[in-house]
């Protein structure tokens, strides 16, 4: 199935049933009376979070989404049938904004969470509400009242607690593959990752944590060269940053520290948010090196690049060296964030 990450709709909710004006006619009943009923409400419209939905690919190509109407009402005081509810599912994650103010109006963070976005219209009132002691037989009614219109924009942002940035090739996708049970695709060529991947790393038979692979950045993703900054927005919600950079073979450090402040860069100028995020650099590649070569190697990057970055790491993801000391770290380090956030629940 296509990943499709946002979109626009239009969503109307049922107008209501009007109310009408009867009479009663029984042979029996000799000074009748009015007999109208209501008009039903108009069908309500939710959204529901679904985890086993996870593209908003069917909002897609269906742009307006609308409630039945209710039902008029009729004679014999009998009220009209209320319109049917639609239930609007989508991913975990996704934001919904108004079209026209940018105000959000749900954020469905937590699966099977349900709201109401569009109410249905009220129903009319029958001529049995206006009868009185100087006016037996009131003709009068009321009409259903409109339901609520909403232009709104999808945006889904993945629920991940760790995401991954870098170069394309820098080896993200091998990464995700060598530490959880996500199979993104791995070749030997640019924008390998075309859209984001998830990946469940389990540390112990307790603990857990979700990473985010998000394609690959270039130089001047923020004028949209290369896939752009789209798919940045996927990493609003995580706790950490990973930065992966691979040694080249040239093994030049002049060429790390060029790689890394590129993405820096990049993601500066598109959100200031994501970038004040704790954020790791991960070396990648270390089997390229030497045995001889490695501390040396390792000391140099920590003086040159220990500034812009909380902490660094060296891997392979290929191998798999230092991957087990990573996720760990990780794990500790989101295990220490949530104390933090709720420090009573011990």
């Amino acid at each position: 199935m296509k990943f499709i990450d946002e979109g626009k709709i239009e969503i109307q909710a049922g107008k209501g049933g009007d109310g009408i004006a009867s009479f009663r006619r029984e042979k029996y009943v000799p000074k009748g009376g009015p007999s109208g009923g209501d008009g039903g409400r108009g069908g309500h419209v939710y959204v529901v979070a679904d985890r086993n939905v996870n593209t908003l690919i069917d909002y897609k190509f269906v742009h307006r989404h609308r409630a039945k109407d209710g039902e008029s009402g009729r004679s014999k005081d009998r009220y009209g049938r209320a319109g049917e509810d639609i239930y609007l599912k989508m991913p975990v994650g996704t934001v919904i904004t108004d079209a026209t103010s940018g105000q959000i109006i749900a954020d469905l963070s937590t699966n099977k969470m349900k709201l109401l976005i569009a109410r249905g219209g009220k129903g009319g009132l029958g001529n049995i509400h206006f009868k009185s002691s100087i006016n037996r037989a009131p003709t009068k009614f009321t009409l259903g009242e409109p339901g609520d219109h909403l232009d709104v924009k999808l945006e889904l942002k993945v629920l991940a607690d760790v995401g991954l940035l870098g170069l394309p090739n820098s080896g993200k996708s091998t990464f995700t593959r060598a530490i959880s049970a996500a199979k993104p695709k791995v070749a030997d060529y640019p924008f390998t990752t075309l859209e984001p991947s998830l990946g469940s790393v389990r540390v112990d038979h307790s603990r857990s944590f979700v990473i985010a692979d998000v394609p690959g950045l270039l130089k001047g993703a923020s004028k949209g060269v290369g896939l752009g900054l789209r798919f940045l927005r996927h990493l609003d919600r995580t706790q950490l940053l990973l930065h992966l950079v691979e040694i080249p073979s040239s093994k030049e450090l002049e060429e790390i520290k060029k790689n890394t402040d590129e993405i820096l860069r990049e993601i500066e100028n598109h959100s200031l948010e994501i970038f004040s995020k704790q954020r790791w650099l991960i070396i990648n590649k270390i089997d390229l090196l030497k045995d001889e070569e490695k501390d040396k190697f390792f000391s140099e990057i920590k003086n040159t690049l220990s500034a812009k970055h909380d902490r660094i790491f060296f891997i392979s993801a290929l191998s798999g060296t230092g991957c087990s000391t990573l996720t760990h770290a990780i794990m500790a380090q989101l295990d220490k964030n949530n104390t933090k956030e709720h420090p009573n629940e011990n």
